[in-house]
């Protein structure tokens, strides 16, 4: 396998070729700068490349493979979402960068540079991240690359299309209320959002990552993809084993719970196509061995003002530590505002029930081992759809497609993104997997049973 056709096989195989010294470090970051050089003017999915400082650690890589060294992303190509700090680069988090390059790396970053990996450059996402479209006045539209009159999603909406366009086979994302899971349901790839906690975000004295909602997780072409990345991230002694060993190994048959909940109530209208996925991917649990039962947990309407709450609190909390607060785009600004009138003690009730929606989800999840959601309810949006809308505007236009991805940030729980078919548009159609908190070795090792069973990667989009 040449170094181009490598760039579509993902981060883990990727990593095995160069342990195997079938392709060398720098001539798989060439191919990566070849194909980002080729697709990025087309769809905008980094913010910018650092071609220079990837050569030079290219080359450091391929001397400790050389050496006989071995981490499980030696060598291998990464891109690192605009809101995750790189040494020596600016972090633009959407806008105008607000703040000098970082004078060290985000604790991620890190991890992933003393393993070798090569960080390659910033990708888009919205202004701060607020938003599941990846669309600025600052850097312009982000499209996707199975239908470029697409958004990517957002907010990690660079990191998923830049994994989806075949650059790099994994990238690093955030999510405070879907916004790793949203992109890769969008882009038809694997994401991961992470049990809080589980991988170290670094101080933000600003908000607490929007007081709790936001945490990192991986984008991958293929669920080993993910695993790798979070062998190397994530802030624990692999407790349950390596993640890659989890994402290799059919799971015991499991009870899985085919939810329709959401907060804002049990069905909020999930557009058909996507319906049927839910369904189809029931079908195929259940043919795996796996008992599929439908099951709602018992939340009531509480999850959404929790969320709602944090959320814009956050935003206005971000704000306020920034410079140049007129920097924003409007929207940002007018979120914030509304953020600024919730009072200290209203954010610290909000925060304490959490403890409340915890227990009850305990005594679920004592019940089922994982639980099947609706990924996006409705149909993608097209480039421009929210262009010029007010922050008002956009967050009512959007409670309905994003509903089943907000409560798992409240409750800190992990939840995967996984592929499942593409509508009339050829635009990708995906589901959610959901465990109680710690469980990524269980979802990942479903999540690679499914794409065994059903591969996802063998298509590829046309740009």
């Amino acid at each position: 396998m040449d170094s181009d056709e490598l760039l579509w096989a993902g981060a883990d195989a990727q990593a095995q070729a160069l342990r195997d010294g079938t392709v060398s470090a720098p001539a798989l970051l060439e191919a990566v700068l070849r194909r980002a050089g080729e697709v990025n003017p087309r769809l905008n999915l980094f913010r910018e490349l650092y071609p220079d400082t990837a050569r030079d650690a290219a080359e450091r890589a391929q001397a400790r493979l050389d050496a006989g060294e071995r981490t499980p992303l030696l060598g291998v190509p990464v891109a690192v979402k605009d809101d995750t700090d790189i040494a020596g680069e600016v972090s633009a988090r959407g806008g105008r960068a607000q703040f000098p390059p970082a004078e060290a790396d985000s604790p991620a970053v890190a991890k992933l540079r003393a393993a070798g990996a090569v960080i390659v450059g910033h990708t888009q996402m919205p202004d701060r991240g607020l938003w599941p479209f990846t669309e600025t006045l600052a850097h312009g539209a982000t499209r996707n690359p199975w239908n470029p009159d697409h958004t990517t999603g957002g907010s990690s909406g660079g990191s998923a299309g830049a994994v989806a366009a075949g650059i790099v086979g994994l990238a690093t994302g955030t999510d405070g209320g879907g916004s790793i899971r949203i992109p890769a349901n969008f882009c038809g790839i694997f994401g991961l959002k992470t049990t809080r906690g589980l991988v170290d975000m670094g101080p933000d004295p600003g908000n607490g990552h929007w007081h709790g909602l936001s945490v990192l997780g991986p984008l991958g072409r293929r669920v080993a993809d993910a695993a790798a990345m979070l062998d190397v991230v994530a802030d624990e002694d692999h407790a349950g084993g390596f993640y890659r060993d989890a994402a290799r190994t059919d799971p015991e048959p499991l009870r899985i719970a085919l939810s329709w909940y959401a907060p804002l109530g049990r069905r909020p209208g999930v557009e058909p196509l996507r319906r049927q996925a839910v369904l189809e991917t029931a079908q195929r649990l259940r043919a795996l061995g796996h008992e599929v039962t439908e099951a709602d947990p018992p939340l009531g309407l509480s999850p959404s003002p929790q969320f709602l709450t944090r959320f814009l609190r956050g935003v206005s909390d971000d704000v306020a530590t920034l410079p140049h607060p007129e920097w924003l785009e409007p929207r940002t600004r007018r979120a914030a505002a509304m953020g600024r009138r919730i009072p200290d003690g209203v954010l610290a009730r909000t925060l304490a029930a959490e403890a409340t929606l915890d227990a009850k989800l305990r005594e679920f999840f004592g019940s089922y081992d994982v639980l099947l959601a609706p990924g996006w309810t409705a149909r993608q949006p097209g480039i421009g759809r929210w262009h010029g809308a007010g922050a008002v505007h956009t967050l009512g236009a959007l409670t309905n497609p994003i509903a089943y991805y907000p409560l798992w940030n409240v409750v800190g729980y992990p939840a995967a993104a996984v592929p499942v078919s593409r509508d009339e548009r050829n635009l990708p159609v995906g589901v959610q997997l959901v465990g109680p908190a710690r469980s990524e070795h269980r979802l990942l090792s479903l999540a690679g049973q499914l794409e065994r069973a059903h591969p996802w990667t063998a298509d590829r989009p046309a740009v």
